[in-house]
């Protein structure tokens, strides 16, 4: 993997709805933190929400939003990401299905990225109030590539629904 010669700020949401959540995405984290090319620098609070989307009885999910300081280029972080999720037992069967890790690229620098592997910022990003309430956490003034909006401002404006703080990760 080549790496930038600058180190870039990366912003990750991370979910999990299988399995014993809270375990799995502090695992991640520091699965992420021993990749070359990566450091974890913070993460939010996990909250667990409701499944939006997908097949219908799945069980909630707990989310969370980190910090990555990387030397990574966007797309070679991505494919970090997808290790990660495989070595957690990640099966891609169903669109928005039950997932044991799902590691999402929400932002990294100030990059709009628009090709058939990547989009940066995610496009889900602005109207998931479960990604943006622990991104909010992180950076509540971050302007969002592409929308003239802070993190916060866009918080504001997103859809309502139940998410509740349930536990921090020490970083």
């Amino acid at each position: 993997m080549a790496e930038r010669r600058q180190a870039a700020t990366a912003y990750v949401g991370l979910g999990a709805n299988l399995g014993r959540r809270e375990e799995t995405l502090r695992a991640a984290l520091a699965e992420l933190g021993r990749r070359p090319g990566v450091r974890v620098v913070r993460a939010s609070a996990f909250r667990e929400t409701e499944p939006v989307g997908g097949p219908p009885g799945q069980p909630c999910y707990l989310n969370a939003a980190a910090e990555l300081l990387t030397t990574l280029e966007p797309e070679e972080l991505l494919t970090v990401l997808q290790q990660v999720e495989d070595a957690f037992g990640r099966t891609r069967q169903v669109r928005w299905g039950p997932r044991t890790l799902d590691l999402d690229l929400l932002l990294y620098g100030d990059e709009v990225i628009v090709d058939r592997k990547l989009r940066v910022p995610h496009p889900e990003l602005v109207v998931r109030r479960f990604v943006l309430a622990p991104l909010a956490e992180l950076c509540p003034e971050r302007v969002v590539p592409g929308t003239g909006l802070s993190v916060a401002a866009l918080l504001a404006r997103a859809p309502r629904d139940d998410v509740t703080a349930v536990g921090l990760y020490p970083v």
